[in-house]
């Protein structure tokens, strides 16, 4: 592959991944814990925008809360470990990337 096609190889690829990259920022995500009782709002780049505790849960106490907190969180990072995979996987299919 000469110099040029390959220049232009990764310019496309760096395109398509500052797209991908702002398509997840762009992008929210809420994790659920207690059936509701705790939802965390991030972007796909792990950007907290917001924390919402139903009022039932405050009367449980602050382990309570601390735990649903942090189930929230996981579960909100863990769709976003998916969405990223999924989007960064699209920008660079079919595009050879050195291991």
């Amino acid at each position: 592959m000469d110099m040029e096609a390959l220049m232009a190889q990764a310019a496309e690829l760096q395109s398509k991944v500052s797209a991908a990259q702002e398509q997840l920022v762009k992008t929210t995500i809420k994790g659920i814990a207690d059936n509701g009782a705790c939802i965390v709002d991030m972007t796909g780049k792990y950007d907290m925008l917001g924390v919402k505790i139903h009022p039932d849960l405050l009367t449980r106490g602050a382990d309570a809360v601390s735990a649903a907190v942090m189930s929230a969180y996981r579960d909100a990072k863990s769709k976003a470990d998916a969405l990223i995979d999924k989007v960064m996987g699209d920008a660079t299919q079919g595009m050879p990337i050195p291991a």
